[in-house]
């Protein structure tokens, strides 16, 4: 029977556990969007994880919907991005980049030339965004054009291109949370009446492009897809979640993509049991390696990994615990992470967590 801490493979990604680093939005990169050079040692500090999934990229500088938010879509931000890949690689470790583009969860400041944000139709989101003027609304978008969306799709295969480049293992389309392509998908966010709108292979199609285009670029034994099919996160209301999602699951499992990494539980939001019911349900329409994420422990992660889960992605665990995989198999106290230091600032509450092994050498020399 599989456990946390057994190696494995995921398309060309060999791994050697199963506890992974989830995406984690840290808002430290350049106003530019290059990698900020505390990043190197960020990663490198985690690299233990079985695969770390780095924080969501934009593809370009429309796909930015927050403030300091890093990019793949320069010869300069691969420099930057290169650093910290060989600082993993140099660990032992594994990394995959996920890409980005926020859609409508943007603001205009954020936006070349002021422009209005990208999105499927011209629907403004109940959603907050982070500028330099501090927390502010989404802006109202502006619907894509029919010939705009290959062009975005074009974006997401050079992202891809680059990533590889950089020296990452693989990618990770992010098709969740409420950003652009979740926002494709779902009932409330997409009122289009040409082929990316109305039945459900339709509000797929975009996701599939991106997909089949990245893979085409990378490979799909590189490729990887992140979605969150009951989540509500930055106003996406889906009123058909299960016909959608079986679409799509089985499309992508044709698609022999590397893994399906899916959001099943957010912070400070329930799911209900029916949710948590469809989720299951939905697994079994996908043929690949599956990846679970959201408020897992060692205990249930455990489960779910003996239940058919390749492996379990942790988010706040991994930011206080750089050592998570080794307190994990140990059974070691877990720190907790400082919520004023998530987003933005300098290395504290960003690199300055510490193992357990030096945390208590440092708690033994200030009490001697």
């Amino acid at each position: 029977m599989t456990t946390l801490f057994e190696k494995g493979a995921l398309g060309d990604i060999a791994v050697k556990n199963r506890i992974f680093m989830a995406p984690l939005t840290r808002n430290r990169a350049h106003p530019d969007g290059t990698p900020h050079e505390m990043a190197i040692k960020y990663y490198k500090q985690r690299a233990s994880a079985g695969l770390i999934v780095a924080e969501a990229t934009q593809i370009s500088p429309e796909g930015k919907g927050y403030v300091n938010t890093p990019g793949i879509y320069n010869e300069k931000h691969v420099e930057a991005w290169r650093k910290v890949t060989d600082s993993v690689h140099e660990t032992g470790g594994k990394i995959v980049l996920q890409l980005w583009h926020v859609g409508r969860i943007s603001h205009t400041s954020l936006q070349p030339n002021g422009g209005q944000p990208l999105a499927p139709s011209d629907i403004r989101a109940s959603a907050d965004t982070f500028t330099e003027s501090g927390v502010e609304m989404a802006s109202t978008p502006r619907a894509l054009l029919t010939d705009e969306i290959g062009q975005i799709v074009d974006q997401y295969a050079h992202a891809a291109k680059l990533a590889i480049s950089a020296g990452f293992d693989g990618v990770e389309v992010h098709a969740a949370n409420g950003y652009l392509l979740n926002q494709f998908i779902a009932t409330n966010t997409n009122h289009r009446d040409d082929q990316y709108g109305g039945n459900v292979a339709n509000r797929a199609r975009f996701l599939l492009e991106v997909v089949d285009a990245v893979s085409a670029e990378i490979g799909a034994g590189k490729t990887g897809v992140r979605l969150s099919p009951t989540g509500t996160f930055n106003d996406v209301h889906d009123e058909q979640v299960e016909e959608n999602y079986t679409y799509i699951y089985s499309e992508l499992s044709k698609r022999r993509i590397a893994f399906l990494h899916v959001a099943e539980k957010f912070p400070g939001i329930a799911v209900p049991d029916a949710g948590l019911d469809l989720l299951a349900q939905l697994r079994n329409e996908f043929d690949g390696a599956y990846i679970a994420n959201g408020d897992y422990g060692r205990e249930s992660a455990t489960e779910s990994v003996k239940a058919g889960a390749f492996a379990v992605a942790f988010g706040r665990p991994f930011i206080a615990n750089p050592d998570l995989p080794e307190r994990l198999e140990l059974g070691l106290p877990l720190a907790d992470v400082n919520e004023d230091r998530l987003y933005g600032g300098d290395e504290t509450g960003y690199s300055d967590y510490l193992r357990f092994e030096d945390n208590e050498r440092q708690i033994a020399g200030v009490t001697q």
